[in-house]
């Protein structure tokens, strides 16, 4: 068999046995066809030479750790997703909803844990609807609260003791304070007003104060913070400004970003958490290397204080893949021994979750 051009000749037996005439076949197919074709590539392909070299410095592709294994036999025992949603047209919006939800029922929730191994969730209560918590409550309802946890909106001035306390019944064990996505405007001074107030409302049960804020301004959060006598949980692995693309170096160094240093001494001081989540809402690089930075030095400096975050159902980003970013969750607390932690026991501390 031979190859002529993109066809194949395929040489009778007789001619194995004519050598004479076999090697003048082979040596014009060579002059005639081979070496044209060769020099015809080699002219084609010198152009292209300098972009290999310009690509030299690309990293060689991630190998997930234990690879032959899917997501959920990686994933520990009663794993925990710490903070997803759920949404539905029917409940009403706030006034000031930056966008109209589709359904994503808890059935749909619970669909989604079960790709990835995980039982029990976080509902947190999405900006869209503002203090309304019925969606959330709903939810949490038909979960219950072996396996289901809640983090709701409230107004701290109005709400009253007795509603926290029937909500604690359900699962509820924090309180958010959105002030990223709503591009709320604030002074330390009214900053630390506003977390005293909230504090104040969830102190008697113990709840967690979970904030979402640009990690920019968490050094006014760090000086802010005080004495609340509550727990913090940031979202988000701190919600970083990570520069470009264009401008970043390899590896990226996470003490460059403002307020970084500020999100580890609150880690430090025992009464923060931050969720391990959301990596694509900050980070366009498609191998996540900026976060990878980030979560890698929480986990180094603060494992015990880091939760799992699937982010689901991804609101404004909807049809994302979050697998890849679960694969390197599990991964980066892998390499530092701290999956079960991440995973799973943090969350039972955080989230008062009684064995």
């Amino acid at each position: 068999m031979a190859l002529v051009g993109h066809f194949f000749i395929i040489l009778p037996p007789s001619m194995f046995f004519q050598k004479p005439k076999l090697i003048l076949f082979l040596g014009n197919l060579l002059e005639d066809v081979l070496m044209p074709f060769l020099r015809h590539a080699q002219s084609y392909l010198q152009p292209l030479q300098h972009l290999a070299k310009f690509r030299t410095n690309v990293p060689h592709k991630r190998t997930i750790f234990n690879k032959s294994s899917t997501i959920s036999q990686q994933m520990p025992p009663q794993a925990w997703d710490c903070h997803m949603h759920v949404t539905s047209p029917h409940y009403p919006l706030a006034p000031n909803a930056a966008y109209t939800p589709s359904l994503h029922s808890l059935q749909h929730a619970i669909k989604f844990e079960k790709t990835i191994g995980i039982s029990n969730i976080v509902l947190v209560q999405p900006s869209i609807y503002g203090n309304d918590n019925s969606c959330l409550l709903d939810a949490l309802k038909k979960i219950g609260p072996l396996r289901g946890r809640g983090v709701v909106g409230i107004d701290p001035d109005t709400i009253e003791l007795a509603t926290l306390q029937e909500w604690h019944k359900l699962g509820v064990r924090g309180v958010r304070l959105n002030l990223k996505s709503t591009n709320a405007k604030f002074t330390e001074a009214s900053l630390q007003d506003t977390l005293q107030r909230y504090a104040k409302s969830i102190k008697p049960l113990g709840w967690v104060l979970e904030l979402f804020i640009g990690m920019e301004a968490i050094p006014m959060l760090e000086r802010a913070a005080g004495n609340l006598g509550v727990r913090l949980c940031i979202a988000h692995c701190g919600a970083p400004t990570l520069p470009s693309l264009e401008k970043r170096s390899y590896p990226p160094n996470p003490y460059d970003l403002a307020g970084f240093q500020s999100l580890l001494n609150l880690i430090k001081d025992g009464n923060t958490w931050v969720k391990l989540s959301a990596a694509y809402r900050f980070d366009q690089d498609p191998e996540m290397r900026g976060i990878e930075a980030v979560a890698r030095e929480l986990l180094k400096r603060g494992g015990d204080r880091i939760v799992f975050a699937s982010d689901w159902p991804h609101t404004r980003f909807e049809g994302l893949d979050v697998r890849p970013f679960v694969e390197r969750c599990l991964e980066w607390t892998e390499a530092v021994g701290l999956t079960e932690e991440v995973f799973s026991s943090n969350a039972r501390e955080l989230w008062d979750v009684v064995e």
